[in-house]
């Protein structure tokens, strides 16, 4: 059965929201990662370019993988080994802390994803069962720099932010958070005390703080646009895979 996409302009302008370079960009970083194939058993059905629109395509609309073989004439079986092969080769590359820390501004916040796997998930202020995953972005030109692994939506933004490992990446860096990262050494608003008001020069501060901190939220606004984020299926690795190939997604829509 002969599929309806193709790696071609219209098909992944249309289904992954990024443009031919971009796109170009993508299928040369997992071809450089070892994406041609493993080198043993049969070869793949379908061309690399059209695997790696297979994977933008499920992480940009969440269809299941039943939706998704007609679309591209190959089985659901298949369309589950091309995401769980080619996944992991999409993501963010690792984050180095840049030569001039101190010039640089980042922001770290946690998003909710909404997931099916209650080993990870739990009920959370969304009213559904999530997990909560801490990404760290820079305030200058919006680019995600680094994603943690997921953990529990119930988890508190100050401890999935200790456990997460991505203070390495900030060293000299100046980082900011909101009001739930008190204690860990992030830059945070001031605190209302009971009684006691805010001084003019610390309501200024906090109101320049939240103006820039706001750019966290826009991004994670833009990434949610790929509906894997709103209604994750994956299990295991899988889910941190599909937060690291949109991160990257979103960086090369900015990038270019």
């Amino acid at each position: 059965m002969a599929g309806v996409l193709r790696a071609e302009r219209v098909w992944v302008e249309t289904f992954t929201g990024l443009r031919m370079v971009q796109f170009g960009r993508l299928l040369k970083a997992v071809r450089e990662r070892g994406g041609e194939g493993c080198g043993w058993g049969r070869p793949w059905r379908l061309p690399l370019a059209e695997r790696v629109l297979l994977v933008a395509v499920y992480y940009r609309t969440n269809l299941t993988m039943r939706q998704l073989a007609p679309l591209f004439g190959v089985s659901p079986a298949t369309v589950c080994r091309v995401i769980q092969r080619l996944g992991p080769l999409l993501a963010l590359e690792p984050a180095r802390t840049p030569a001039d820390a101190a010039e640089w501004l980042w922001i770290v916040d946690g998003t909710l994803v909404p997931v099916r796997d209650r080993t990870v998930g739990a009920s959370s202020r969304n009213y559904r069962f999530s997990a909560n995953v801490q990404v760290i972005v820079d305030a200058e030109s919006r680019l995600v720099v680094a994603t943690a692994r997921p953990v529990p939506g119930n988890t508190a933004d100050a401890k999935a932010w200790r456990d997460s490992g991505l203070a390495q990446h900030c060293e000299g860096v100046t980082v900011l958070g909101d009001g739930a990262y008190i204690n860990t050494g992030l830059i945070v608003p001031h605190r209302r005390r009971p009684g006691r008001p805010l001084l003019k020069g610390e309501e200024e501060d906090d109101a320049q703080h939240r103006k820039v901190r706001a750019r966290v939220e826009h991004t994670f606004s833009r990434m949610k646009n790929y509906k894997i984020l709103r209604d994750c299926r994956q299990r295991g690795n899988g889910r941190h895979h599909a937060v690291q190939a949109v991160a990257r997604m979103h960086n090369l829509t900015l990038a270019a």
